[in-house]
């Protein structure tokens, strides 16, 4: 096990540094830069342009240097934990981050375990109760939530809350805590307005997960095994807690690989529709202005924990199943 894990750290690293050069590339490739945006922008806007300034700012971020220079500087600076300067904010990455990356983890963590904790008991009651009417209106839950996108759902509920309440539910917290410190005021309004981005983000998330489950417990149920623990007079509940459900987990191990960027970047659409200042609506607004180091950090992060989520559930799922081997041998 302990080779295994050092062999897939060193063939981690080449990966990242493609993955590096990849993003920056992406990036770089459409015309101009955030300096040519911000002055179209501006012109946009009939305001007056000191060149000057301008030619002074390309100097200052490094823009006016070629490309692989500038990816070396940038990937350098990374490694040693300066993930750049940003200029639509003109603050260093690390400060606009903030809050925002706290804010999204909470979202994302709710959200997981909200779905979690919905779909593991619908999909045991399906799969042990099939072709039962339990088992068809959940199954048509299901659907709905699979064919209802997240940010239609967001457009409804917000339209329901202003037409027949008269209020918003869009944001994360009460105006008056904006840009405030953190205090316990601040967390319970949090809290208070925590559940509507749960719910919208988790619903198709939980009847996916649903329908996963069914399936892979129904094909666990159906095996020879089961079969003769039953004959052996297993209690039902037993029976299926300790092998079938184990063995139907795999799909849910497999998914920290991308269980762990998404508790990261968020709901990126259902972020705009609401309002929620997460780092979803960030990373868009970055990609749209050209803003190249915070773009690039964020998106090297969320690759950092991609692989690292591969990693990780590689190592579970060989712990978890046995039928699973880190090493295969050849056949005789």
């Amino acid at each position: 096990m302990l080779n295994y894990i050092l062999r897939r750290i060193l063939l981690m690293i080449p990966t990242l540094i493609a993955i590096s050069i990849i993003v920056f590339v992406i990036i770089q490739l459409p015309p101009g830069d955030y300096l040519e945006s911000h002055i179209a922008e501006l012109k946009s806007q009939g305001e007056s342009i000191d060149p000057q300034k301008i030619e002074f700012l390309r100097q200052e971020y490094g823009l006016d240097k070629p490309m692989w220079e500038q990816y070396i500087n940038w990937a350098w600076g990374f490694l040693q934990g300066d993930l750049g300067y940003s200029f639509e904010y003109e603050l260093p990455v690390a400060d606009v981050v903030g809050d925002r990356m706290l804010l999204t983890v909470i979202v994302s963590l709710v959200t997981i375990i909200f779905t979690w904790m919905i779909a593991f008991p619908i999909g045991i009651y399906s799969a042990t109760h099939q072709y039962s009417w339990g088992d068809y209106g959940l199954t048509f839950l299901g659907f709905i939530g699979l064919a209802v996108p997240n940010f239609l759902l967001a457009l409804v509920m917000l339209y329901l809350a202003n037409v027949y309440f008269g209020t918003s539910i869009g944001g994360l917290m009460d105006p008056t805590y904006i840009d405030a410190p953190w205090s316990w005021g601040k967390f319970v309004s949090v809290l208070e307005h925590l559940w509507i981005p749960v719910v919208v983000i988790g619903t198709s998330g939980t009847a996916g997960m649903i329908r996963r489950l069914r399936a892979n417990l129904l094909d666990e149920l159906q095996k020879q095994y089961v079969t003769t623990a039953r004959a052996k007079g297993m209690t039902e509940y037993k029976l299926v807690m300790k092998y079938p459900l184990r063995m139907a987990l795999n799909f849910f191990i497999a998914d920290i690989g991308s269980i762990l960027p998404s508790v990261i970047s968020g709901a990126e659409i259902v972020a705009v529709v609401l309002s929620l200042p997460t780092t979803g609506p960030m990373l868009l607004t970055s990609l749209q202005s050209q803003d190249m180091y915070l773009a690039g950090s964020f998106l090297m992060f969320l690759a950092m924990l991609t692989v690292l989520g591969v990693l990780l559930s590689d190592i579970l799922l060989a712990m978890l199943d046995p039928r699973i081997r880190l090493q295969g041998s050849a056949a005789k």
